[in-house]
């Protein structure tokens, strides 16, 4: 068991082994790292798992935590902090998947789909670290994101040894994570390609194109030439580039080209494997990206053992290395590996920081307050007002604009409607529904939909989204209800040019107290600003493909198209917002 370097770091003496080789049940061997203390005994051991290169993860030991915007702030340092593991008398063991770093093997498309489930690696993985002499034959994983991801899709296969997992900021149906509303995101090109921030992929020339594996070169050339034709793909140059040279570029280029949900990602959603998982997980998110806090919400309602769900305040970016949740974390590996009666499974499942008010409130379930949808209307002069207009169209005239492409202006346009003060604190909890009556000059276009809480003064904070790329406009009835709607995003439905039509975009979860003296301001574009208060938070390629044409919208909000939100409310009265 001395087969180790010694390393000093945080204050301690720490035994690394390096480039341990793990056999997989096919014959590849993947590559781990490992960080204990330096005393001959047994640990329980937390693995970390991602295609982003176990090396990188080691900067955890060198260099402090950084918080946007700082240009240190790296992406894909999220294995958690060694030096804690170590002090905290567990081993921590961070590996390559297959087809990645120093790993064998091949990695085709998101989570492998294609290949070897990542799933079934992670099984083995998990059970050759507890046969170890260094590991006591308990195991737990550790890391934010994808690695987060990798926690739910090892559960699911159920390794024996696998006794609890601890899920921070996790994404999970991989559809819903790319295209939010229909509208394609471009983080995932970070995550994958190195930009913006981000270390990206530690890409081997095992990383390949499941489209390229799947289809001939001639069929790749007519499906490529056919998704060239979306004028938003067209207009933007690194869409246009990666379509026409995919190698290096590979799950890019599978994302890309597969712009509706179905198989292709359903095949190795997480949030389809949940009910296979029974042991205890924790989940952690922090509020203000709407899409992560939504699939969190619908994993942990799938989930069928112990289970907690913490959601944090805002902004929504952790540092890098991540270091959040640590206390949280060893509580409930504390409990749950090591046997320790800490109290954590007699706190309440759910625990909400309420934005506005710094207050947390806590219950058994998601939303953990009862609510009741209400109507905030569109009304004329850019007001809110739980009242809806008497007018009919031919008195209240629609609000529009013109969005011209970014290919040849940098102005985005928006429209905004905002409630009068608040009179007493307000408090929102859940998710919602905007119910907008729109006609547009054009077969498609994007709605980008931004709640603000506006304080005296104008200081404002982003409170939730809703995206829909309006080809995309059809729900499934039978899963959507009122405040709740569900959109199936398995095809596109060009809109008929000069036709008002209704468009029914989910207002991702939140929750929010809107104190007294400050408003709701919802804002309505088809493109997001290059630059606000709430993107500076965010690394530069946190942005959604803006649409290639020029379109004019005009959004009616009269007595026969009553264009409002229905927000969740816990105020048993809503206060006047006229």
């Amino acid at each position: 068991m001395t087969d180790f370097q010694t390393i000093q770091a945080g204050g301690q003496k720490i035994a690394v082994r390096k480039d341990l080789r793990i056999p997989m049940r096919d014959g590849v061997e993947l590559a781990a790292d490992t960080y204990s203390g330096v005393e001959d005994k047994p640990r329980p051991a937390l693995v970390a798992l991602s295609p982003y290169g176990k090396e990188l993860q080691a900067l955890a030991l060198t260099t402090p935590p950084q918080r946007r915007p700082s240009p240190m702030w790296d992406g894909c340092i999220e294995a958690g902090d060694i030096a804690r593991v170590v002090q905290e008398d567990y081993v921590h063991v961070i590996g390559d998947l297959r087809g990645s770093g120093d790993s064998e093997g091949e990695h085709i498309g998101n989570y492998n789909a294609g290949g070897v489930p990542l799933g079934q690696d992670a099984y083995d993985f998990i059970e050759w670290v507890a046969r170890q002499p260094w590991c006591d034959g308990n195991v737990g994983m550790i890391g934010i994101s994808y690695f987060g991801s990798m926690q739910v899709l090892a559960a699911a296969e159920r390794p024996p040894s696998l006794k609890a997992i601890f899920v921070s900021g996790g994404h999970y149906d991989f559809y819903e994570t790319t295209y939010h509303g229909g509208v394609m995101w471009f983080m995932p090109r970070a995550a994958r390609e190195g930009r913006g921030g981000d270390s990206g992929w530690a890409f081997t020339d095992g990383v390949k194109s499941r489209m390229l594996e799947t289809f001939s070169p001639e069929e790749i050339k007519e499906r490529v030439a056919e998704r060239l034709k979306d004028p938003d793909v067209a207009a933007w140059p690194n869409l246009v580039h990666v379509l026409n040279y995919p190698k290096n570029h590979e799950a890019w280029f599978d994302i890309v080209m597969n712009e509706v949900d179905g198989e292709w990602y359903e095949e190795r959603n997480p949030v389809t494997l949940a009910p296979n998982i029974d042991i205890p997980v924790w989940l952690q998110i922090d509020q203000g990206r709407g899409w992560t806090l939504d699939g969190t919400i619908e994993l942990f309602n799938r989930l069928g053992g112990p289970k907690k769900l913490d959601i944090g305040p805002y902004p929504p970016m952790q540092s890098r290395p991540f270091i959040e949740e640590h206390d949280k974390m060893f509580r409930w590996y504390d409990y749950w590996i090591k046997g320790i009666d800490n109290g954590v499974m007699d706190e309440p499942a759910v625990t909400v920081h309420v934005e506005g008010s710094r207050e947390y409130v806590t219950g058994a379930q998601w939303p953990p307050k009862e609510t009741e949808h209400k109507a905030l209307y569109l009304r004329p002069r850019r007001k809110l007002s739980f009242e809806p207009e008497p007018m009919g169209a031919e008195y209240a005239a629609p609000d529009g604009f013109y969005q011209a492409p970014l290919t040849v202006t940098d102005k985005v346009e928006m429209l905004s409607w905002s409630t009068e003060p608040f009179t007493e604190p307000t408090e929102m909890i859940g998710q919602g529904a905007a119910h907008l009556f729109v006609e547009i000059d054009q077969p498609d276009t994007n709605f980008i939909l931004r709640m603000w809480d506006e304080a005296p003064g104008g200081k404002r904070q982003l409170i939730t989204t809703a995206y829909l790329k309006a080809s995309h406009r059809e729900l499934d009835e039978e899963r959507t209800t009122e405040g709740d709607p569900y959109h199936p995003h398995t095809r596109a439905v060009p809109v008929e040019p000069g036709k008002i039509e209704e468009y029914v975009l989910r207002v991702y979860p939140f929750a929010a107290t809107f104190l007294p003296g400050h408003k709701l301001v919802v804002e309505l574009s088809n493109a997001e600003p290059l630059a606000d208060e709430h993107n500076a938070l965010l690394p530069p390629d946190a942005f959604h493909l803006p649409v290639g044409r020029p379109v004019t919208h005009k959004i009616y909000r009269d007595a026969a198209h009553p264009s409002r939100l229905l927000l969740p409310f816990t105020t048993v009265t809503a206060p006047d917002a006229r």
